[in-house]
């Protein structure tokens, strides 16, 4: 396994994502071979989502200190498209957590850049009104609450509207949201309001090979989880615990985006379940189906006649 396999294998498996799992299958069919060393089988297939945005080399990450915004300060530079007075923040492709750039890298949006994008937008006089225009299956946990909660206080204080082009799914459907008002495609779909953790036990794969795998620890309960044992009832539950209580966290921070539209217990009523526009509008998940760039030019209208 190349290095660059290992980070991508250390962000896949065994750790909360925010995901449609279609996504998650179109990951594993696409590199799960290469990041395993042999074919992968998915016995429960439900047809999987090949969904890229963008393909570019992808900068460094690094939050603290608020570089993004520095930059872009320093330079007089608003980090967005602007077209009378809206702001146009893009969340596209797969969300990651860090990352230093603005956009759509490698088919990866990063939660940072999304974070400098919306203080940027709060701060400015130039900017009375901010559309995100969402097409995302979702992402990684860490760095999506947060995300979450910044787009919140931006629609608080300034009209916002996520307009989709496509589809907002988990992580991409909880940055939806929690703008004022969300605006989805005939065909296009929201919801998988749920979290999943992928853990690939490749110890029968060892067994057939004939390696016998040793693994010595200074703890227990080190190394528990890895790919290479079977996975332990006790790290199951703790994992399953993990993901109930992150969706259950997931379910109050639409509630609340939705302010009145739809409430907590409807929310865990669907069950993560992935839903076309007709019924993400009977679910008040969505607002309108409507043309993404009628929804766009009316928008922009309304705010400047405001």
């Amino acid at each position: 396994m190349s290095f660059r396999y290992g980070h991508i294998a250390q962000r896949l498996f065994d750790t909360p994502l925010l995901y449609d799992a279609r996504k998650a299958e179109a990951f594993l069919h696409g590199l799960g071979g290469r990041i395993a060393g042999d074919t992968i089988v998915i016995t429960n297939a439900e047809g999987a989502a090949d969904h890229v945005a963008g393909a570019d080399g992808r900068p460094l990450a690094g939050k603290l200190g608020g570089r993004i915004e520095r930059a872009y300060t320093c330079a007089n530079l608003l980090p967005f498209d602007m077209i009378d007075n809206v702001a146009i923040i893009p969340v596209e492709g797969s969300l990651v957590h860090k990352g230093g750039w603005i956009g759509a890298s490698s088919g990866e949006t990063s939660y940072q850049g999304l974070q400098a994008q919306i203080a940027l937008a709060r701060q400015s006089s130039a900017v009375r009104g901010v559309v995100f225009e969402v097409d995302s299956y979702g992402g990684e946990v860490n760095g999506g609450f947060e995300t979450a909660g910044a787009i919140a206080r931006l629609s608080r204080e300034k009209p916002t509207i996520a307009i989709l082009t496509d589809f907002a799914y988990s992580a991409g459907y909880m940055l939806a949201s929690q703008a004022r008002s969300i605006v989805a495609p005939k065909y296009g779909g929201a919801g998988s309001i749920g979290v999943i953790i992928v853990h690939a036990d490749r110890s029968g794969e060892l067994e057939q090979k004939g390696i016998q795998l040793t693994i010595i620890r200074a703890g227990k309960k080190k190394a528990d989880g890895n790919p290479w044992e079977p996975l332990g009832a006790e790290m199951a539950a703790r994992w399953q615990a993990l993901v109930e209580t992150m969706r259950e966290e997931f379910a109050a921070t639409v509630a609340a985006g939705r302010r009145g539209r739809t409430t907590k217990a409807r929310v865990m009523a669907t069950e993560a379940e992935a839903f076309e526009a007709p019924e993400a509008l009977a679910r008040g998940l969505v607002d309108a189906i409507g043309d993404p760039l009628e929804a766009f030019d009316a928008f922009v209208k309304e705010v400047n006649r405001s």
